[in-house]
């Protein structure tokens, strides 16, 4: 088949778009990790409003927790119960700046959620299964925000 020079070539034609812009629909796995951004933001605002609760808990009743005797990273529940208010904010502006597509949000997340696994895994003896289901959620949102290729230049700044 043949086109005049200048011609758009008929759709359906080996090479072309038909006429059209090409677009980029996620690049084959990538499609599911862009629709895990949102996954992720949900999830690290859940994560904080959590880890807010824990804090509180923390603060106001240093009963619910167990005691950790001769654990090397022991601190006074209250400095958990702060150290856990302050990381819940973090990680639930943080959460609601990537559902808000701001480009700070990304990279903010990545930052924080490593910093959560960090903390869960030194709080691990006092609440083991909900510290092993925490750095799980980080480690779920770090991936997502690594792997979403929307915008490439995302994580260089905003």
């Amino acid at each position: 088949m043949t086109t005049t020079p200048g011609s758009t070539p008929p759709a359906g034609t080996p090479g072309t778009s038909g006429g059209r812009v090409p677009t980029r629909s996620g690049s084959g796995g990538n499609a599911w990790a862009n629709g895990g951004t949102v996954f992720a933001g949900v999830m690290l605002a859940v994560s904080g409003v959590f880890t807010l609760l824990e804090g509180i808990v923390a603060l106001a009743k240093d009963q619910v927790y167990t005691i950790i005797n001769d654990y090397i990273f022991k601190f006074d529940l209250t400095a958990w119960g702060w150290i856990h208010l302050l990381l819940g904010v973090l990680l639930l502006v943080t959460g609601l700046a990537i559902l808000a597509d701001k480009g700070w949000g990304r990279v903010m997340g990545i930052v924080f959620a490593s910093l959560s696994v960090i903390l869960h895994f030194l709080w691990l003896p006092y609440q083991p299964l909900w510290a092993i289901i925490a750095i799980a959620i980080a480690v779920f949102v770090i991936w997502a925000l690594c792997a979403d290729t929307r915008d490439d230049n995302a994580l260089a700044g905003p």
